[in-house]
């Protein structure tokens, strides 16, 4: 029984050398295979980047109509037609209201006979200074006489022209019947149904309202730290500050627009300044008032470490990377965030340019772990 057990020792030591080498081992007709070797978990990197970068703040802000127009009657009438729908885009020049042109046209008639009337004293009026001119210088008539001729036509000529001046005022009026668009844009609703009276000028109810649509504003406020960070170094370098626009539903900033007014003082009260932006090509769902997420970006450039901003992860108030070390081994390394510039983060400290920051595949590899490293391009490390 003793020499039975040292046997089977001896068997076994035989069995470990043999799976230690990775052998096959026969014993009693069975085939006995040693364990396959692990293979490191596979992850996908990207280098760490160095890029030159001027910084960015976001504010939220309002979209505004460039020109906005409240349509007011210039002549008070009845309200005869409407001529557009509501919501509807129209033209400059185009018609929106007719007023009843009944009363202003009988007011251009009466000017129009007053006008030929004029015309007519006029005419004799120059006949008579005419004849009195050949009889001054054949002094059959007095000097008095003659001045009177004369007197006469001036004062024809000048009826004339008051009589002129009141038709084109009357055939003014007469035009505004026609209430057309003064500017491009999308109207609002009729605000007046057709059968009322309507008063005017600037006192009287408004018509509709009109704002433009091919381009817009957005105005936000900029704080004082970001107005001297961003603004004033570009400001001085003769340039203006990039300016991005998004709506509050995306993530991202599409329209790109340009700095159009900036106030000429810091309001002490909010410690801000007020800024506009032009954005000429609006999308169709963009309506003046609706709230604008703006990107600011300007101020000095400066040599940044950037990385993919979905590779940056938290524990608890601190944010890490994962990188691959000169080992193979992965490394979590806490950094100081910065800025984004689209899908990048800046990386203000933590992490050199160059380093292999994990972007796939960090869930298999823990902090420590040796791994296998492949460029997310298709290299490998």
């Amino acid at each position: 029984m003793h020499s039975l057990n040292k046997r089977q020792l001896a068997l076994a030591a035989a069995v470990v050398t043999v799976i230690g080498t990775g052998g096959t081992l026969w014993h009693h007709g069975s085939e006995v295979r040693a364990a396959p070797a692990v293979t490191p978990p596979t992850v996908k990197f990207k280098p760490a980047l160095q890029r030159s970068l001027s910084d960015t703040q976001d504010y939220t802000g309002r979209l505004e109509a460039v020109d906005v127009v409240d349509v007011r009657p210039k002549v008070p009438g009845t309200l005869l037609a409407v001529h557009f729908k509501d919501g509807q885009r129209v033209r400059q020049g185009d018609p929106l209201f007719t007023i009843d042109p009944a009363p202003y046209e009988t007011q251009v008639r009466q000017a129009q006979g007053n006008v030929a009337m004029a015309e007519e004293r006029q005419r004799h009026a120059r006949l008579e200074q005419a004849r009195g001119q050949r009889l001054i210088e054949s002094n059959a008539i007095a000097r008095r006489e003659f001045d009177a001729l004369d007197n006469a036509a001036r004062e024809a000529a000048a009826a004339l022209k008051a009589a002129q001046a009141t038709l084109a005022y009357a055939q003014l009026q007469l035009s505004y019947t026609k209430v057309q668009a003064p500017i491009a844009g999308r109207v609002s609703r009729a605000e007046i149904t057709v059968g009322n009276v309507v008063g005017a000028g600037g006192e009287a109810a408004v018509l509709t309202r009109i704002v433009s649509d091919t381009k817009l504003f957005a105005s936000f406020n900029v704080d004082e730290q970001s107005y001297l960070r961003l603004i004033a170094p570009s400001l001085r370098a003769g340039a203006r500050p990039t300016v991005k626009v998004g709506l509050a539903n995306e993530t991202t900033f599409p329209y790109p627009a340009v700095i159009e007014t900036l106030d000429n003082q810091m309001d002490t009260r909010s410690g801000t300044v007020r800024v506009r932006a032009r954005i000429d090509n609006v999308g169709p769902e963009m309506l003046p008032g609706l709230q604008a997420r703006v990107r600011l970006q300007g101020g000095l450039s400066y040599n940044a470490v950037v990385v993919d901003d979905d590779a940056v992860s938290t524990d608890q108030d601190r944010k890490y990377v994962l990188v691959v070390n000169g080992e193979n081994k992965v490394e979590r390394r806490f950094v100081e965030l910065g800025t984004t510039h689209g899908k990048e983060r800046v990386l203000r400290s933590g992490v050199p340019a160059g380093a292999k920051v994990v972007v796939d595949g960090a869930f298999r590899a823990p902090p420590g772990t040796v791994v296998t490293a492949i460029a997310a391009d298709g290299g490998r490390s």
